[in-house]
């Protein structure tokens, strides 16, 4: 099984510089700079079909083909490397063990877009992974590899670390991007998007930290290469997925996509706990809407679980045995978003707290059956938020609402959980 993102991994520590380069570390952004034009780099990126690794899955090379060319002044790139989903750790997991591939990879998009300053964004809390970038960034400046006249290429990229305070609505690009010019982390209207009008009112484009440290081995390998590590052919490319919950090996794989749900949990991940039967699993993140065991064989690709009523996200898979309370599941994740909500809409505002409070009803044995409809027609209601935090709350409660309604009533006829509240 070929690995690209975690190919150069050591075990216990972080790869040093000098591990990188010795085992083709760099090789692609000295291809790209001797020999590729920045819209080769962008062509070879949209032909490998890379899509965005941070949840939204959008084609990366379609997100920077609407960068305008003819608008003269500084373009950015941002890292987005927030990271704060529940049951999401991939990217810190890549960067304390490999930041050079996210240099390199920064470096090769900044090309193709035609940037020269750009920021990784991360999180307060992710100390080791900061530092680790800081210092990649001094040797790669060191080597000439960053910073100005790159191989003597002409081309000159400044690259900044900046550790954000920390809140949840900071993986919304824009606002990312108000959180980077110091202003209140609050998402903006769009349009304008931001690869018209975004840092600084300036052309930007925001990428995740897995999506970029795919680039090296893309340039370096082609496309055709990186289309044929998935497992099916409407994907490409392998994906970080991080497992946690009820299983014998939680821990952070790269694993080719469209390998199915099952083979992920039996294989890599060992099975469930002894004694533990699979009853269901977020699958991409805590803003995803559950899978059972119906969806044992469903490939883990984009496509393929959008079709099966989720989506892939991050690639965050929580497994639960059959011993969990689904409600209290979806009451501890809706707890989340509703702390997290930046306050700047109404549906956002308020709307979380209520599901909030009308789940915590119905698991303390205080639910009615009117509940539900209420929560189903709030399902709908918060898709009418500014921006994705809410819709993305609610992906769980819709889950638990086709799939576990009669544990809901379950609730409501006992008076009580019949699971002793184990969420």
């Amino acid at each position: 099984m070929e690995q690209v993102l975690f190919r150069h991994n050591r075990p216990g520590r972080c790869v040093t510089f000098a591990e990188y380069r010795a085992e083709g570390g760099f090789a692609a952004l000295e291809k790209a700079l001797s020999g590729m034009s920045p819209n080769d780099v962008q062509q070879v990126v949209i032909d490998a079909n890379l899509r965005g690794r941070g949840g939204a899955g959008f084609p990366t090379g379609k997100k920077w083909s609407f960068v305008p060319r003819d608008i003269p002044g500084p373009r950015y790139l941002i890292c987005n490397c927030d990271e704060m989903e529940p049951g999401t750790y991939k990217d810190r997991i890549l960067l304390e063990a490999n930041p050079y591939s996210l240099v390199e990879g920064m470096t090769l998009a900044a090309y193709a877009i035609g940037v020269a300053h750009a920021f990784i964004f991360i999180r307060r809390g992710y100390e080791e992974a900061a530092e680790n970038c800081r210092r990649a960034i001094a040797e790669a400046k060191e080597a000439g590899l960053l910073g100005n006249n790159i191989l003597g290429s002409g081309f000159s990229l400044e690259l900044d670390v900046h550790q954000s305070a920390g809140r949840y609505i900071c993986g919304e690009e824009t606002a990312l991007m108000n959180a980077l010019e110091g202003r209140r982390a609050n998402p903006r209207s769009k349009p304008p998007f931001p690869a018209v009008k975004g840092l600084w009112g300036r052309p930007t484009v925001v990428n995740n930290v897995e999506t970029l440290a795919n680039i090296p081995a893309i340039v370096a390998n082609g496309a055709a290469w990186f289309k044929g590590l998935a497992r099916i052919s409407e994907a490409a490319g392998t994906k970080l997925f991080c497992v946690s919950g009820h299983v014998n090996n939680a821990a952070c794989f790269e694993l080719p996509l469209g390998m199915s749900l099952g083979e992920i949990i039996d294989g890599p991940c060992g099975g469930m706990l002894p004694g533990r039967e699979f009853k269901a699993c977020i699958p991409g993140g805590a803003s995803t809407p559950f899978f059972t065991r119906e969806h044992w064989n469903v490939p883990m690709d984009f496509d393929a679980v959008a079709r099966a009523g989720s989506r892939l996200g991050t690639g965050g898979i929580v497994v639960f045995d059959r011993n969990t309370c689904m409600v209290a599941a979806t009451l501890n994740l809706v707890s989340f978003y509703a702390r997290e909500s930046c306050g700047w809409c109404t549906p956002c505002r308020e709307g979380l707290p209520f599901v909030k409070d009308v789940l915590a009803r119905i698991e303390a044995g205080a639910g009615r059956e009117e509940h539900i409809a209420i929560l189903r027609e709030h399902v709908q209601y918060l898709n009418y938020a500014f921006c994705p935090l809410a819709p993305g709350a609610m992906g769980p409660v819709e889950g638990l609402l086709r799939l576990f309604e009669d544990e809901i009533r379950e609730h409501i006829v006992l008076g009580r959980c019949p699971f002793g509240g184990k969420g």
